[in-house]
C-alpha cells in the first residue's frame, strides 16, 4: 500500500557539490512536508576541471597501497567538506570521522569502504543542514557475505528504522553485508538506494534530483537541444538506460515496480521545470497515464561491440548448435547482446569494451573446437542504437522510417532487430557512423 503523504528525494553529486547547491536542496526539501526521506550522493564536480569526492577517495586508497600514506588525497576530501560546513555555518565537526577513515585505510579494507565515505559524510552534512536525522545506510541496506543484495532483509530493516522518524537523510550507494563489512552498488548506485527506500516505505513518488531538466530524447552531446521526454514508462526507461542514456541508473526501477511507484526526474537548479515522469508500464498501457502521442520516445546507443559471424552448412538441422556457441561465451564470461540467425548463419554480438585480443582469440578457438564452423568472421568497432517507444506498436512503417532516415544519412545498417514487444528497434552500424545515425533518427522522429 502506498503512503500518499510521503516522498523519497534523491540528490545527485552536482546537487551536493558545494554550499550554494546544498542551500538550493534545502529549499526544495523544505517546500513540501511530504519530503521526509532524503538520499544523497557524494559531492560531485564544482566545475568541469574539478575532481569528484569519490574519485579522490579512490586515489587515497591507491596512495596508501603504493606508498603507505594517504594524506595527500584525503586532505583534499576533508577540505571540501570543511569548506561546505563553514559556508553553511553548521555546528559540525568531522575530524573524528576522517581519523577513523585514515585508520581504516591503513588496515587495508576493500575499496568498497573508502568509496562509500563520500556518501556517508555527505549525508551527515546535509542532515545537519536540514535538521533531519542522519541514518547510516549500513544500518538498513543489507548484502550477503558474497555481495548479493538482500531485498527482503533490507525492506524489514528500513521499515523498522525509518517508520517513526520525522525526517531522515541516508547516504546512497552503499550498505553492509551480514558481517558488518561495507559493500557498495555499482557507480551511480545512489539512484538504486533511493528506489530501495521508496519501495520499502511505500511512498507516493520517488523524486530523483539532478542537474538537467529531464530525460532527453537523445544524447545532448550529439544532438543540439534534444526534446525533453515529459513522460515515459518503466520499460522505456530500462531500454534507454541500458543503451547508454545515463540520467538514471537502469536498475533503479526494480524496487519500485512491485508497488507501481512513479519516478520523477527533476532539476535542482531549475525546480520549476516539468521534468520527466516515469510511470508503471501496465498503468500506462491501461490508460491511467496520458501523454502526447509520439511514435518514438527516445533514442540511445552504445559503442565498441564485437560481432562474430558464424557460417555452417545445414546448421539448422544440427540440434544444440546455438547452445554450444553460447556455452563458449559463458566459459569466457562474455554476455550476449544480440544473436540474429539465418538458415546456415549465426551472428553473436557482444560488448567488446572489456574483451582483450587474447580473450577473443581463445573464444574463437573454442567456437571452432565445439562447433566446427565452415567460416568465422570477426568484426570490431560496431555500435548499437535503440529506437524506443510504445507508439511503435500502433504505427505502421516505423522500421521503414528507421531504415530510410539512416539511408538518407549515408549510414549502412549491419544489423536490424525488432523485439517481439514492439517496444524497440535495434540497429547495428559501424562506429564511425554513430553520431551521424543518432542525429538522423532524432530528426526523423522528434523534429517533424
Amino acid at each position: 500500500m502506498q503512503n500518499t503523504k510521503l516522498k523519497v528525494l534523491k540528490f545527485g553529486g552536482t546537487s551536493m557539490a558545494n554550499a550554494s547547491a546544498i542551500k538550493k536542496v534545502c529549499d526544495i526539501v523544505k517546500s513540501d512536508v511530504a519530503n521526509k526521506f532524503i538520499v544523497v550522493s557524494a559531492p560531485g564536480k564544482r566545475e568541469k576541471a574539478d575532481i569528484k569526492v569519490t574519485d579522490l577517495l579512490y586515489e587515497a586508497f591507491e596512495q596508501e597501497k603504493k606508498t603507505g600514506e594517504c594524506s595527500k588525497a584525503l586532505d583534499k576530501v576533508q577540505k571540501r567538506f570543511e569548506d561546505i560546513i563553514k559556508e553553511l555555518n553548521l555546528n559540525l565537526d568531522l575530524s573524528s570521522d576522517f581519523e577513523a577513515i585514515k585508520l581504516e585505510i591503513k588496515n587495508q579494507p576493500s575499496n568498497c569502504y573508502i568509496a562509500s565515505r563520500g556518501e556517508y559524510l555527505s549525508a551527515k552534512v546535509f542532515a545537519s543542514a536540514i535538521g533531519y536525522e542522519f541514518v547510516d545506510a549500513s544500518e538498513i541496506i543489507r548484502f550477503s557475505t558474497c555481495g548479493r543484495f538482500l531485498d527482503l532483509t533490507t525492506k524489514e530493516l528500513a521499515r523498522r528504522r525509518l517508520k517513526d522518524t520525522k525526517g531522515a537523510v541516508i547516504g546512497g550507494f552503499y550498505g553492509a553485508n551480514e558481517l558488518g563489512t561495507i559493500w557498495t552498488f555499482s557507480r551511480g548506485g545512489s539512484d538504486v538506494t533511493g528506489s530501495i527506500i521508496a519501495g520499502a516505505m511505500g511512498v507516493c513518488v520517488y523524486e530523483n534530483w539532478t542537474d538537467v531538466d529531464g530525460f532527453m530524447a537523445a544524447d545532448p552531446r550529439i544532438v543540439d537541444k534534444p526534446d525533453i521526454i515529459e513522460m515515459m514508462t518503466y520499460k522505456e526507461l530500462r531500454e534507454l538506460s541500458y543503451m547508454g542514456a545515463s540520467v538514471l541508473h537502469s536498475d533503479s526501477i526494480f524496487p519500485l515496480r512491485k508497488k507501481d511507484i512513479p519516478i520523477h526526474i527533476r532539476n535542482t537548479f531549475n525546480p520549476k521545470a516539468v521534468g520527466t515522469l516515469i510511470v508503471p508500464t501496465k498503468k500506462f498501457v491501461a490508460g491511467d497515464f496520458k501523454r502526447k502521442a509520439r511514435t518514438v520516445t527516445g533514442i540511445a546507443g552504445k559503442k565498441f561491440f564485437i560481432a562474430i559471424f558464424i557460417e555452417k552448412s545445414m546448421m539448422n538441422d544440427e540440434i544444440g548448435f546455438a547452445r554450444r556457441v553460447l556455452s563458449c561465451l559463458e566459459k569466457h564470461e562474455i554476455s550476449l547482446e544480440q544473436m540474429p540467425a539465418g538458415i546456415d548463419t549465426l551472428t553473436i554480438l557482444f560488448d567488446g569494451t572489456f574483451v582483450s585480443d587474447e580473450k577473443l582469440k581463445l573464444l574463437l578457438e573454442d567456437i571452432n573446437l565445439e562447433c566446427s564452423p565452415d567460416n568465422l568472421i570477426v568484426e570490431k568497432d560496431l555500435a548499437l542504437i535503440a529506437v524506443v517507444g510504445h507508439g511503435m506498436s500502433r504505427n505502421k512503417g516505423t522500421a521503414a522510417r528507421v531504415c530510410s532516415s539512416l539511408c538518407k544519412a549515408d549510414v549502412n545498417i549491419r544489423l536490424l532487430d525488432q523485439g517481439s514487444s514492439e517496444l524497440n528497434i535495434i540497429v547495428g552500424i559501424e562506429l564511425a557512423d554513430f553520431e551521424k545515425a543518432i542525429k538522423a533518427l532524432h530528426k526523423e522522429f522528434h523534429k517533424n
